[in-house]
């Protein structure tokens, strides 16, 4: 009897074993699978989740992949976490959409000192080393706003007085960081422009729909809106919407709305008319994290900074064709 206590004993130990060492590298098994942790953002926005969608689909083990994803759920310490979990698994490579550009320096040390590449996609990060990470992916986001302050400095240039309400996107985001940079740089050359507020819409339809509401109503008389420049689509939805409850005109003859990221349902209100100018900001960046990947893999030396194409829509260009082929 207590040879078979003691075999099964032994039996249950080797297991555990076997378990444990399966759980704490993600690189272990048969296959030869390159292995990705991907630390996202959250889904706050349409943009996110096109973004999510875009990076799953590339790496698949079909391409010859194993994807090991996670949703920071807006708070950064999710991500530092994420990251770490990665290192004890040895992943083969790291790609990281940061929630804001500071105090990444630790994490992404550790990331080096493990040997694991790291990839940063959409946002930036603000490092005392550049070397800690291998390559960024993602667009040009004061370029973004300097085409929309360039649409606006045409658009009133006979204009005596230019009434903005700006709505930032997350504080300390490169998106919000760049956008709010291109406006603040065109409001110091335009003497006729006034900010007469910046609101915190966290690039949520819900809160920015909130503030700007607060706004119109805490504000004693009914103030008078040119332009809202929102820094994406779901607050540009948020703000439209507040806009239009409280007696407001968005478009010709009304308030100019300006936006960024071009989604599909940005882009049908662009084509109403409802969107004056819309800055694309394309969020389909997995295959471009994918030739990182594959040009190391390959010997190779990806180029530290990669910027998407993007281009730019107003009501007289959008058309339905346009937003048919829209894949997100």
């Amino acid at each position: 009897m207590m040879r078979k206590i003691i075999s099964l004993l032994v039996l249950t130990l080797l297991a555990c074993c076997i378990i444990c060492s399966c759980s704490s590298d993600a690189s272990s098994g048969d296959d030869d699978l390159i292995v990705v942790g991907v630390s996202q953002v959250g889904a706050e926005s349409d943009w996110r989740i096109a973004n999510t969608e875009s990076t799953k689909a590339v790496f698949t083990e079909e391409n010859g992949y194993r994807l090991l994803f996670d949703d920071a759920k807006q708070m950064q310490e999710n991500q530092f976490s994420a990251i770490r979990k990665y290192i004890q698994q040895k992943v083969d490579y790291i790609v990281v959409m940061p929630i804001s550009e500071e105090g990444w320096d630790a994490v992404l040390q550790e990331a080096k000192e493990a040997g694991i590449p790291v990839i940063i996609v959409d946002r930036m990060v603000n490092v005392d080393d550049e070397d800690l990470f291998t390559a960024h992916v993602g667009a040009d986001f004061y370029l973004e706003g300097q085409k929309a302050t360039e649409w606006m400095t045409e658009e009133f240039a006979d204009a005596e007085e230019v009434n903005i309400i700006h709505i930032q996107g997350t504080i300390g985001s490169t998106a919000q960081l760049g956008r709010t940079q291109a406006l603040e740089d065109a409001l110091a050359e335009n003497s006729n422009w006034n900010l007469i507020a910046q609101l915190d819409g966290d690039f949520t339809q819900a809160k920015t729909y909130e503030v700007m509401s607060d706004y119109i109503i805490n504000s004693g008389t009914r103030p008078v809106i040119d332009v809202v420049y929102c820094e994406n689509d779901n607050s540009a939805f948020g703000a439209i919407e507040a806009l239009e409850k409280y007696g407001y005109t968005c478009g010709e003859g009304g308030v100019k709305v300006i936006s960024f990221d071009a989604t599909k349902q940005a882009l049908e209100l662009c084509m109403e008319g409802k969107i004056s100018f819309e800055v694309e900001c394309n969020p389909m960046l997995g295959p471009l994290v994918k030739n990182v990947i594959d040009t190391i893999e390959a010997g190779g030396v990806p180029s530290k900074y990669q910027y998407v194409d993007e281009t730019v829509f107003t009501p007289d260009t959008v058309t339905q064709e346009i937003i048919d082929s829209r894949e997100y």
